[in-house]
């Protein structure tokens, strides 16, 4: 049951990563019993990054698990550094960059995740980077 479940959501991201421009693209989940204090987090990617896109299915994978380390609070959206000089310029030899929104609209980079974690320890680290 857990399987189908997390299959059924990973196709229901799939399917908002290939209708959604892809200047920005949002990954949510809906919260059980009520409202939930949305925490957004961004990624910031160009096209033809390897990097970026091996990040971005692990991404789209650690949002549709479950368990203590859920992500289902959390929004990801996804820069395209190409679209903006500024972000292109503070990132072009840096990304994947992943970042959290603070309450005040500022950003926090996280520390970068090495290409090797496997999706369980990446919902992890994102949920811990949210939780302090």
């Amino acid at each position: 049951m857990r399987t189908a479940m997390a299959a059924t959501t990973l196709h229901r991201a799939t399917l908002v990563t290939r209708l959604t421009p892809r200047r920005f693209r949002i990954f949510s989940s809906i919260s059980e019993g009520g409202v939930e204090a949305r925490r957004q987090l961004v990624l910031y990617s160009k096209p033809g990054c390897c990097l970026c896109d091996g990040l971005k299915d692990k991404l789209t994978v650690a949002f549709s698990l479950g368990g203590p380390h859920s992500l289902h609070s959390v929004d990801l959206q996804v820069r395209d550094i190409t679209t903006n000089p500024e972000w292109e310029q503070k990132y072009q030899y840096e990304i994947p960059v992943l970042a959290r929104v603070l309450p005040d609209g500022t950003e926090e980079v996280l520390p970068r995740l090495s290409p090797r974690l496997g999706v369980e320890l990446i919902q992890k680290k994102i949920s811990t980077a949210f939780d302090q």
